[in-house]
């Protein structure tokens, strides 16, 4: 079957995003490089999930080759990898103590992190597959995000402080002194692996989709359906229980895997169908080299920050570009959003200031 160019771009867009979200300047950045303070969605909320929904689609197709077979060759190839992106995670916060002269920080190395979720996702979705028949998977899919809504609407989980029953959970499980430093709640505690693993088994469904031996126009459609009934499911739940990135909600997984596969099907549509492929590039380089490039950016990132430039070169570019100059980001119309979002139950792009009580104020940029 033809390889689908779009699959590698938009992992490309979504590793791009990520190196740029998490370099985004801290509290000079622009607005749409600022994640929700707790319940919304921004733009830059959009980034990490569409991230783990390629994660999904990329491990059907590469268990596919072994036709999900449990043999001693692909266990032990899932578990490697597994524990190297893990690994990978950790090496990278220990840098920035290292560069501060403290090369053993065994009392406050954060355990839980984006690469420590992906490596998990990626490892229990794997396993699941070749030990469960995929028929069943819709329906565990179900069951991990029903009962993380119960989790969260019986545990406080909606509370941004150290109530919150996923707090909780990670304070006695890793330590407070393990966990982010800039939040009660760690955005990639354990708890919320469990809609993470949910949100990894969506993106392998549509992996499934993708790979159908039809034509690719058939699975656009098919994968527009599934993106509609996602977004219809998940805004409608969300007057209950609010999206919120912080805490993974189910409300979060539903309408971000709806966006990333509406964004997945106009790509297809552009790159597959209408055969548009040139300037594309950049991004497929990014989309074929996703952990080395997203790993050379975090160092990067360290390096500039322990030689007091980074801060330096934000404050250059904001001055050089304001923040009002930005076209993506209506400043006019914000408050009126934020007041018809103040219940904290609709899709609004706030600004660094929160349109709820969160409890405590902490930096928007994690």
């Amino acid at each position: 079957m033809k390889r689908l160019l779009s699959l590698d771009i938009l992992r490309g867009i979504t590793v791009c995003g990520m190196i740029l979200v998490n370099n985004a300047g801290g509290p000079v950045s622009y607005a749409p490089l600022r994640h929700s303070v707790w319940n919304g969605l921004t733009p830059c909320d959009l980034v990490f999930p569409f991230f783990l929904f390629m994660v999904g689609i990329s491990t059907y197709i590469s268990l596919r080759k072994f036709n999900f077979e449990p043999t001693s060759e692909v266990i032990r190839k899932i578990v490697r990898r597994t524990f190297l992106i893990i690994l990978i995670g950790l090496a990278i916060d220990w840098f920035g103590y290292a560069c501060n002269g403290n090369f053993f920080p065994i009392d406050t190395l954060r355990i839980p992190g984006v690469l420590q979720r992906i490596g998990l996702c990626y490892g229990i979705v794997s396993l699941m597959v070749i030990y469960i028949n995929h028929k069943y998977l819709p329906w565990i899919c179900g069951g991990l995000l029903l009962a993380y809504s119960i989790l969260l609407l019986t545990g406080n989980g909606y509370a941004c402080d150290d109530t919150n029953l996923l707090a909780v959970i990670d304070r006695n499980v890793f330590g407070e002194a393990h966990l982010y430093k800039k939040s009660p709640i760690d955005p990639e505690g354990l708890a919320c692996t469990l809609s993470a693993v949910a949100h990894t088994l969506i993106g392998f469904m549509c992996g499934r989709l993708l790979l159908e031996k039809i034509s690719v126009s058939k699975r656009i459609v098919k994968l527009i359906t599934a993106a509609v009934i996602m977004l219809v499911i998940g805004y409608v739940l969300s007057i209950w229980m609010p999206i919120n990135k912080r805490v993974w909600s189910t409300t979060f997984v539903l309408v971000t895997c709806g966006w990333g596969s509406l964004l997945l099907a106009l790509l297809m549509y552009v790159i597959d169908v209408k055969n548009i492929n040139k300037g594309w590039t950049f991004f497929l380089v990014f989309g074929m080299n996703p952990l080395f490039l997203y790993v050379l950016s975090e160092v990067v990132a360290i390096i500039f920050s322990q030689w007091e430039i980074k801060d330096a070169i934000y404050q250059t570019i904001t001055i050089a570009v304001p923040d009002e100059s930005m076209p993506i980001v209506f400043y006019k119309t914000q408050n009126a959003v934020s007041r018809r979002s103040s219940d904290n139950r609709l899709l609004y792009i706030p600004s660094i200031i929160s349109t709820s009580n969160p409890g405590k104020e902490f930096n928007v940029n994690s």
